[in-house]
């Protein structure tokens, strides 16, 4: 049987994305086809580096060549990260996607979360960028390391540190280490602006993850004025009276008309040395507020002795090579991300991804 590429093509066009729910041949994910008698070489582009089904949409274009009568089918997965559609017109062109993380109250690990999202990007192998936007309370230093580093400068512009596999700036490389940072709305507005765009020299980004002060203030509000929004991702722990406030920033960044990512629980309970779960907040908590809400429940976090101690130490890679089940959870966390930007980038209208 002598096969066509047309033969081919249609064949592919019953392969989906199982997160876009459309055929990837629709949505420009093959790039090349190549036909050797009986054996296919396809190229697919996948849409992010992080994408957390590449091994569904792998096995579905196999089976689909197999059904009429490929004997070989040679499969090369590639990823280029999309921003949304449309023509860019925004300070920072060279950003694909800018992600807030927005919390409802301090103390929930909102920073933590967010530098980890930014690590486990960077490790799926996309451009990642991370702005310590908490001007109040910057902790990024500490996090990431660069405690009493001085920022490189060129020219006028600050150099993000490239550290980690990803790019960051942090108010907090720029002011003694224990001096209080006192603003008021205009000189917050200012600070922001300065270092998310006038003052700092991106490079170009897949994902830019801006760590933002807690609560509902004029940050987020600057954030929202300055750039498109690829959407918002809440950080909560599980207990009713953080998540009423969790539900208040959620709610802001809906008013500001940008995309809910998603909301993620830290906390979530204490993994004994037995096996068992110490449930010290009411674990479920933000899965069942996210369900209410309906926005994506993108997963949970433990309390993790090895996580504290990563992150004062600035060594937040090692959160990825330890204990498997925090791996896990940082990692199911960074791919539904992935995945929920992806799919608003692209228009998908598909059901919301929950993880109970």
């Amino acid at each position: 049987m002598t096969l066509q590429h047309d033969q081919v093509m249609n064949a592919l066009r019953t392969v989906q994305d199982p997160e876009l729910f459309k055929d990837i041949v629709t949505l420009g994910m093959v790039k090349d086809v190549k036909i050797d008698g009986s054996t296919v070489k396809v190229k697919v582009e996948l849409t992010t580096p992080a994408c957390p089904l590449k091994d569904v949409i792998e096995r579905d274009v196999k089976a689909a060549l197999t059904k009429i009568g490929v004997e070989k089918v040679e499969l090369e997965l590639t990823a280029q990260t999309r921003g949304p559609a449309g023509p860019r017109r925004d300070a920072l062109p060279q950003v694909k996607n800018v992600i807030a993380v927005g919390a409802g109250k301090g103390g929930v690990g909102k920073s933590t979360i967010a530098l980890n999202i930014a690590i486990g990007l960077s490790r799926a192998g996309a451009a990642v960028g991370l702005m310590d936007g908490d001007i109040y309370g910057p902790s990024m230093p500490t996090m990431l390391g660069i405690k009493g580093l001085p920022p490189q400068v060129r020219g006028a512009k600050i150099l993000p540190f490239h550290v980690h596999g990803i790019h960051a700036v942090t108010i907090g490389a720029l002011v003694e280490p224990d001096k209080p940072l006192i603003w008021r709305g205009p000189m917050a507005h200012g600070a922001f602006k300065q270092l998310l765009i006038d003052n700092t020299d991106w490079p170009p980004l897949d994902y830019l993850i801006v760590d933002l002060p807690p609560g509902t203030g004029d940050v987020p509000l600057t954030l929202c004025q300055l750039l498109p929004l690829s959407g918002a991702v809440i950080v909560a722990t599980p207990q009713q009276v953080a998540l009423d406030d969790a539900i208040r920033a959620l709610r802001m960044f809906q008013q500001l008309n940008a995309s809910i990512l998603g909301m993620v629980e830290n906390m979530s309970y204490i993994p004994l040395p037995s096996g068992e779960i110490l449930d010290m907040f009411g674990r479920g908590g933000t899965a069942k507020a996210a369900a209410q809400l309906g926005v994506p429940f993108l997963g949970e976090v433990p309390m993790f002795m090895e996580l504290r101690q990563n992150s004062d130490a600035g060594t937040p890679l090692r959160n990825f090579d330890g204990d498997p089940v925090l791996r896990k959870s940082l990692e199911t966390i960074v791919t539904h991300l992935a995945g929920e930007v992806s799919k608003r980038n692209l228009g998908s209208s598909g059901p919301t991804l929950t993880v109970t």
